[in-house]
């Protein structure tokens, strides 16, 4: 989808502020509120707005722990990379899963509460599944920067 520059300040204002009304998206995009209507239902349509969400503290929810987990799968066989899936879509408290290249098959965002809700987590549901050979845990010390908007 070719995206024109008008429609990157009306993408940029929806991921600054997805609850703005349409009078505030037009205005900041320079477009009748009408055309900001017909657009969002378009980027909605094509896939490229995916969704609209609430952003939460994770010390006002008790999720003040950061994790980034590396984990090694015991094989590489379609079922053991089905089978981490579903591991994965268990777990809310597992934030992002990337597979990556290098020494490590997979990268997990992990949020919990502190250390032991961690350490809990790790071993009764991370290292208790087949698929898992290894897991290698960094613990997050400060959050330099965190956004979740798209450079456009």
């Amino acid at each position: 989808m070719k995206i024109s520059d008008q429609e990157r300040k009306l993408l940029n204002a929806l991921q600054s502020d997805a609850a703005a009304s349409l009078a505030e998206l037009a205005e900041r995009a320079d477009m009748a509120t009408s055309t900001v209507w017909r657009k969002v239902q378009e980027f909605e349509n094509a896939g490229l707005l995916r969704g609209r969400v609430a952003l939460l503290d994770p010390t006002g929810v008790d999720a003040r722990l950061c994790v980034f987990a590396t984990v090694r799968l015991a094989d590489h066989s379609e079922t053991s990379i089905a089978g981490f899936a579903s591991v994965i879509s268990a777990h809310p408290q597992i934030m992002e899963a990337h597979a990556v290249s290098g020494t490590a098959d997979y990268i997990l965002k992990i949020r919990c509460r502190d250390v032991e809700a961690y350490e809990s987590f790790m071993t009764h549901s991370l290292l208790r599944s087949e698929f898992v050979k290894s897991v290698v845990s960094s613990f997050s010390l400060k959050e330099l920067k965190y956004t979740t908007a798209l450079p456009l």
